[in-house]
């Protein structure tokens, strides 16, 4: 807890068996809240998120990175979390900076925080393929220059929000697929959060997750889709759901898709 908020770290799983212990070791005891989410995993993902206590549901079947975090943030919700911070758990980034990124929430200084991993030089030390940091910068400039905003990189996957994000955000019209991380930044900016970033090392290994080439192309057209459908919708050309304050939010017409058809409370580990 932090200023008298209740702190929660989502984990959104795939095949995270050799790589979850060491991220949930380095998360900081203020965390009030630990809950994983299994995408339907084929390894054993699920009986060390068991061991190491979490609180764990599991998909019915693999729905995708975006549907994943829906189920994350929803039920860090119903758990009675004010700050939610998504870590990826595969270690890719470092659980440290858990406190620093959740104490810049809880004392109201931003309602997004993004742990960027350009700011601090790091990124091809870090071990980033050079063709994904080039793509990187690209479609940073590109989004900056539509959004009208200053922000070093909209592709980490390291993030906190506070409450309010998350119950007004129409999440729920966001893709399943990994594009789902950068609508939802274009939203934050769309419904006018305040966007903070700290710096964050990361690292590139065997073990840490990472989509192919043929899916960060279609992550980088999805991008530059998403950035004209906000342009496109600021200046009154279109309106897309994504950008409605009437889109479906977490809270309307959740759905339950957990293994074994159980409501979400019968799923509680």
């Amino acid at each position: 807890m932090i200023n008298g908020k209740h702190i929660a770290v989502v984990l959104p799983a795939y095949n995270a068996e050799k790589t979850l212990e060491a991220t949930v070791r380095d998360l900081p005891d203020l965390v009030d809240i630990r809950i994983l989410v299994d995408d339907h995993s084929s390894d054993r993902t699920v009986e060390v998120a068991h061991r190491l206590g979490l609180q764990f549901f599991v998909h019915d079947r693999n729905y995708g990175y975006g549907r994943n975090q829906q189920t994350c943030y929803r039920e860090a919700l119903a758990a009675g979390a004010d700050v939610i911070i998504m870590v990826h758990p595969d270690y890719q980034y470092t659980p440290l900076l858990v406190t620093a990124m959740a104490s810049m929430i809880a004392y109201g200084v931003y309602d997004i925080v993004l742990g960027s991993r350009i700011i601090g030089g790091t990124a091809l030390r870090g071990g980033m393929p050079l063709y994904k940091y080039i793509a990187n910068r690209f479609l940073t400039a590109f989004e900056n220059l539509f959004l009208r905003v200053k922000l070093s990189e909209y592709h980490t996957g390291f993030r906190a929000f506070n409450r309010e994000v998350l119950t007004r955000l129409p999440l729920r019209e966001n893709s399943d697929d990994f594009v789902f991380d950068n609508q939802m930044l274009a939203q934050c900016v769309y419904f006018g959060f305040r966007i903070g970033e700290v710096s964050c090392p990361t690292k590139y290994f065997a073990e840490a997750s990472s989509i192919n080439f043929r899916r960060s192309l279609q992550y980088g057209l999805g991008v530059l889709q998403t950035t004209l459908q906000f342009a496109l919708q600021r200046a009154g050309i279109i309106h897309n759901p994504i950008f409605s304050e009437k889109g479906k939010t977490l809270e309307t017409e959740a759905e339950v898709y957990y293994e074994g058809g159980l409501p979400a409370a019968s799923n509680r580990h």
